[in-house]
């Protein structure tokens, strides 16, 4: 079973903007209550895509500047990167399926 990446500045350029697969992001923080809703799900979701996406979390305490290049105001805030550009994103905890979609649709 899959994990999600800890994705952090260091990592980011290799593991995101240089991965020939689309990257599900989810920006999160500990402390954050509908973070840990999802938590599970995104979990979840880096076993089921495995070798076909990646899935990865960014801990907005921890990486402040990733946080800041995204706009990240509100957490969890998930977004899906292909080619290095954003190709899909919402705001809020969203279902499985929801995250499933956009990661299915940048799979196209």
């Amino acid at each position: 079973m899959g994990k999600p990446l800890q994705i952090t500045q260091d990592n980011f350029k290799s593991e995101v903007l240089e991965s020939k697969q689309p990257v599900l992001l989810d920006f999160w923080a500990e402390w954050c209550g509908p973070c840990r809703m999802v938590g599970p799900v995104v979990e979840q979701l880096a076993g089921e895509y495995e070798g076909k996406a990646k899935v990865g979390k960014v801990d907005v305490d921890q990486e402040q500047d990733l946080a800041q290049n995204f706009s990240v105001s509100s957490i969890p805030t998930l977004l899906v990167i292909k080619g290095g550009k954003v190709v899909a994103g919402r705001v809020g905890a969203g279902s499985k399926a929801d995250l499933a979609k956009m990661l299915d649709e940048a799979l196209r």
